[in-house]
């Protein structure tokens, strides 16, 4: 068995995969609260057996996070722990820009889905919105726009007048109170984002794409974008199992 984990900005998620590449158990946690009481905690809680782990493998934008992790591992394992960015990834992928300023993430997104036939745009729907541009087996590069959820608390934080507000589906444009009338901002407004950089996207190239959404929000906008989308929650887990293959 493998664990393969993924350290984003907001939240940790950590899996349990079988040999036959099965996700055997997912563990959730916020960033920001882990150390090493609470992945003991964690890992007895699900019950991990880690004389059973054969590779230990994660994607971080955290840096200092991985370091713990890494080190709670080095403790209970003499299995290495690795980061996706300290492995040769050039049998797997092109990348056409500076390697070190792309999130390991997002790298490993694109290894999920790179195949010689098709195109595609990743959008990600995490702490912050970006896009990733992925032509052939060639990582081209991508857009990184502010998050849905940081943007939404930082105006609410902001704006003494405007209360904490839950995203959600608005038909109407044109908003009756401030909830509704901020609702509309953010939906109808991400949703023109998306539509005009995907658009951008495919001016720039001259190329065609498969739209692969995952993350938070994937569920909200998925049905209301003009473009024809494909939903994967589970790209990232997929991009691990294919990248701990590097791992002898």
């Amino acid at each position: 068995m493998n664990i393969l984990g993924d350290i984003g900005n907001t939240e940790t998620k950590v899996c349990l995969v079988s040999k036959n590449k099965k996700i055997l158990k997912k563990i959730i946690f916020p960033t920001k609260n882990i150390n090493n009481s609470r992945l003991n905690y964690l890992f007895k809680k699900y019950e991990i057996q880690f004389n059973k782990i054969e590779k230990i493998l994660f994607c971080s934008v955290v840096p200092n996070t991985f370091k713990i992790i890494k080190k709670f591992f080095s403790k209970k394992t003499k299995i290495k722990c690795f980061e996706v960015k300290n492995l040769n990834l050039k049998s797997l992928i092109k990348i056409k820009v500076n390697f070190k300023q792309v999130g390991s993430d997002r790298i490993t997104n694109s290894i999920s889905l790179m195949d010689k036939r098709n195109n595609y745009i990743i959008l990600d729907f995490g702490t912050a919105t970006t896009f990733d541009v992925l032509i052939k087996n060639t990582y081209f590069g991508g857009i990184i726009a502010p998050g849905i959820k940081l943007s939404l608390n930082t105006l609410s934080d902001k704006a003494i007048l405007i209360p904490k507000i839950e995203l959600k589906k608005i038909n109407k444009v044109i908003g009756n109170n401030t909830i509704s009338a901020v609702r509309s901002g953010f939906f109808w407004g991400y949703a023109g984002l998306i539509d005009n950089i995907i658009k951008l996207i495919k001016k720039e190239t001259g190329k065609s794409f498969k739209v692969i959404l995952t993350g938070g929000f994937s569920d909200l906008f998925k049905k209301s974008i003009k473009t024809k989308i494909i939903q994967n929650k589970d790209i990232t887990i997929k991009g691990l199992i294919k990248i701990s293959k590097l791992i002898k």
